[in-house]
């Protein structure tokens, strides 16, 4: 049976908010872009029969959750970034500029991600990073895009976008090595 318009918030939306509120992490900007997502997807609900109804409003809502992301960059100060974890970076660093203490390696990290008391932590911390840092951080290392793109999509340099990705991974390892 194929779902219409009416159809989609009860099939999809629980899917679509739990998406949207891992990226988000806002209650209100989660079912905001959802919202959002749903009344796009009815002025045009000729998508290309190509995908699933599910596949298609995710389509939708990612880029809905990206211009909501771009929006917050936008308007947030420069100084608002910066966080008390960026002023304890050297703690990482000798006087060389040289790990003092090298990073643990993992056995096999994806392992490592299965276990349910990590991910726990790991939500934590990144509950603790900045959110626009944490938006990053999502989108290239766990949503998995590239720099250009997300560069393009939030509209910032390269610079700032490694910069920013920087922060959150070395706020995300402080984190995890005290709570992990």
């Amino acid at each position: 049976m194929e779902s219409t318009p009416h159809d989609w918030l009860k099939e999809h939306g629980d899917y679509l908010y739990r998406f949207a509120l891992a990226r988000l992490r806002d209650p209100h900007q989660a079912e905001d872009v959802v919202q959002e997502t749903l009344l796009a997807a009815i002025k045009n609900p000729n998508f290309a029969e190509q995908s699933s109804p599910r596949t298609w409003l995710t389509g939708i809502l990612k880029h809905k959750i990206i211009d909501c992301m771009r929006k917050q960059i936008r308007e947030t100060p420069v100084s608002e970034l910066l966080s008390e974890q960026d002023a304890n970076m050297d703690d990482f660093f000798d006087d060389t500029g040289h790990w003092a203490e090298k990073p643990q390696a993992w056995d096999v990290p994806h392992d490592a991600l299965q276990q349910t008391q990590f991910l726990k932590v790991l939500q934590q911390c990144m509950e603790r990073l900045p959110q626009k840092l944490a938006a990053i951080f999502t989108m290239r290392d766990v949503d998995e895009m590239d720099n250009d793109e997300i560069c393009k999509e939030l509209g910032i340099t390269a610079t700032n976008a490694w910069v920013m990705l920087y922060r959150a991974r070395m706020g995300l390892r402080k984190c995890l090595e005290l709570h992990w």
